[in-house]
């Protein structure tokens, strides 16, 4: 594995008393595609929600353990939430474009936000991120119009755009296609093997066969504990573990 740029450990994950996450500790590699795949209910969710701390913005959640974003843990105290999320951009299930902003807007939200201002500088941000969401070729001549009147597979796209506007350094993308038809999935997995080149892309996905066709390492969770993890590869070919086995050939989930 290359070097991780972000581990857990030993991390556990509660909302109230229901434990959640069970002691994962874990190496995700910089410059690869890390999928979190198991039945639903299993913590796939909950897990990379930890990863830039937006589990603790549910009521009664909290969490114990390390997560080391470039071996810097981003629950020590004294570290800010807010930057971490800049840090570690997330892209949801359903498309969630602004819904009063146009195209242009909702890429620049998060730039504004933090407090630029200089139109050509905006101007050059918002083309890079549409064009690195490969968006760019399909929206040039209406940026201006509602986000909302792009198709789905476009919406998707334009919030991938819109977390890479803010130059994060991870991509964490949640069930990114299950609101997709097959030509839109299709997109999107090939803009994840983009994207890797220059940023560490960790998805949780229910489809084992969309894991196999992008991830380079493939994390398999049930009941909130990590069965097994290590490249797709192997994990969907030769598992070590029999409850991985039975869960790649249908036998339960």
């Amino acid at each position: 594995m290359e070097r991780p740029k972000v581990r857990t450990e030993a991390l556990n994950a509660w909302y109230g008393t229901n434990h959640a996450l069970k002691n994962l500790s874990m190496d995700m590699s910089e410059h690869a595609i890390t999928a979190i795949i198991g039945p639903s209910g299993c913590g796939k969710s909950t897990f990379i929600r930890c990863l830039n701390r937006m589990h603790e913005l549910v009521p009664h959640a909290k969490t114990s353990g390390k997560v080391l974003l470039d071996d810097t843990d981003i629950y020590a105290r004294g570290i800010d939430a807010v930057s971490i999320r800049r840090k570690v951009g997330m892209v949801f299930q359903k498309p969630n474009p602004f819904p009063t902003m146009s195209v242009y807007d909702n890429v620049a939200a998060g730039l504004k936000l933090n407090g630029m201002r200089n139109v050509e500088k905006l101007d050059r941000a918002v083309k890079r991120s549409l064009e690195q969401a490969a968006l760019w070729d399909e929206v040039r001549d209406s940026l201006f119009k509602s986000g909302m009147s792009l198709s789905g597979g476009q919406q998707q796209r334009l919030c991938i755009a819109r977390a890479l506007a803010v130059e994060p350094e991870v991509i964490l993308m949640d069930e990114p296609c299950s609101a997709l038809d097959p030509i839109a999935t299709a997109k999107i997995e090939g803009l994840m093997t983009n994207l890797k080149e220059q940023y560490t892309v960790v998805i949780v996905t229910h489809n084992m066969q969309q894991a196999a066709r992008v991830a380079d390492y493939t994390a398999f969770l049930y009941l909130g504990e990590l069965v097994e993890y290590g490249e797709t590869t192997q994990l969907f070919e030769n598992p070590n573990n029999e409850l991985t086995e039975r869960y790649i050939t249908g036998k339960f989930g």
